[in-house]
């Protein structure tokens, strides 16, 4: 909980510098400091073995002057109230920095999705929706996967959501299965964001990707897939780890072979003899350090042994404030999570508009109007963070909260 806690102040504060920066007032702060809406609903399911058991949920609508808000669904024994408030300040920033018609929304509901079966699943999902569907909808809360939620969840709940409006809507939610309106790409669209970030910055620091030596913390989701872009790009991935342990070869390593090797936790290190560990991962000589796993890795301990030269956050909050502050004294290109990781919600619009039109886009398509989304806005916070003489972090948090902000001003809420 205390952790959770540490988000949510952190998280304002983040706000607060940026709106400073900006040049907006107090009264802007005070607006965008809390959610506009906080729901917590109490859902009785009924368990296999025939008792009742009364869940707890959240949903959070940060703020929704530009467009409906929009955020993920979690199913986490540790979700709080705290964390949910938290992430859809963060979802804010990221829809801000890409430019999406969006605010923040987040949900989450406490439970452990791992020792409950799929029939206890699919009445939990379903109850959710009943329980919040007057403040959901395709213009009002979108809905997307996240933590222990995937595809056939989003499914159950778009499906529980056309039974209550009695018509089909299925932009109502998204990460959905394609033949139900989901959209192509949408599975690698978070490492494809972090892989066009990675290039970006590459040419900003005048780095071939082709032979460049990159090393990956993580080989879950969004590690596998992005140790696989850059490895089919030409680059040398040096190191990979997971939760076990690491893996160094200086000469790269072959990822198709261990992405043929890894369990379903995304585990493969323990395979093999003479590991790393994920310290030591964190402090090789490199070009592109990716930290792709949990948060607090890169911190004031170990931020003056980065031999980097960009570090692209695909993990959410991998560095600390402080190792922030040291990594951009050294000249260090830190390109941070708010938009290293904005892929994923961005290929979300792209299926809520195809759902909106009822027309649908090849893949080559999406990444296509992917790559033109990240490129300009990797540009927009590189730009101000260069104009304005702040590190990367707070340029992409200024960006991020610029437009809600202009959009709470031409409304007259502040």
């Amino acid at each position: 909980m205390g952790e959770n806690l540490n988000l949510f102040t952190s998280t304002q504060h983040v706000i607060q510098d940026a709106l400073t920066k900006l040049g907006y007032s107090e009264e802007m702060f005070e607006l965008l400091k809390e959610p506009i809406r906080m729901l917590t609903v109490r859902i009785p399911i009924r368990m296999d073995d025939g008792k009742i058991k009364v869940f707890t949920g959240y949903r959070a609508q940060h703020n929704d002057s530009v467009g409906p808000t929009k955020g993920g669904v979690r199913f986490h024994p540790e979700v709080d109230e705290e964390e949910v408030k938290a992430l859809s300040m963060w979802m804010s920033l990221k829809c801000g920095i890409v430019d999406l018609p969006y605010g923040g929304g987040k949900g989450g509901i406490i439970c452990d999705p791992r020792t409950m079966s799929m029939g206890e699943l699919e009445r939990l999902s379903r109850g959710y929706v009943r329980a919040i569907s007057q403040i959901v909808g395709p213009t009002k809360d979108i809905p997307a996967p996240d933590v222990y939620t995937n595809s056939q969840i989003m499914a159950w709940m778009m499906d529980e959501y056309s039974r209550l409006r009695e018509n089909d809507s299925p932009g109502f939610i998204t990460g959905k299965p394609l033949v139900l309106g989901g959209s192509q790409g949408r599975e690698k669209a978070t490492a494809q964001g972090v892989t066009i970030c990675i290039e970006e910055a590459a040419k900003r620091k005048g780095i071939q990707i082709e032979g460049a030596r990159v090393v990956v913390q993580g080989f879950g989701n969004a590690g596998s897939y992005l140790a696989k872009f850059m490895h089919d790009a030409g680059a040398k991935v040096i190191a990979i780890s997971d939760a076990h342990g690491a893996l160094h070869d200086p000469d790269g390593l072959d990822i198709d072979y261990l992405l043929d090797r890894r369990d379903s936790f995304g585990t493969v290190t323990t395979l093999f003899e003479n590991t790393l560990s994920n310290q030591e991962l964190l402090e090789l000589d490199c070009d592109i350090l990716v930290p792709a796993a949990v948060s607090n890795q890169i911190t004031a301990a170990n931020a003056h042994n980065i031999k980097a030269t960009i570090v692209v956050e695909a993990a959410n909050g991998p560095t600390t404030v402080e190792a922030t502050k040291i990594l951009s004294e050294r000249g260090i290109l830190l390109v941070p999570d708010v938009l290293a990781s904005a892929g994923g919600v961005t290929v979300s619009y792209f299926e809520w508009v195809q759902n909106n039109q009822g027309y649908y886009w090849t893949e080559e398509e999406v990444n296509d109007k992917l790559r033109a989304k990240l490129v300009e806005a990797f540009a927009n916070v590189y730009d101000t963070s260069v104009n304005r003489q702040v590190n990367m972090r707070l340029a992409a948090y200024m960006v991020g909260a610029r437009k809600m902000s202009e959009a709470s001003r031409f409304r007259g809420w502040v």
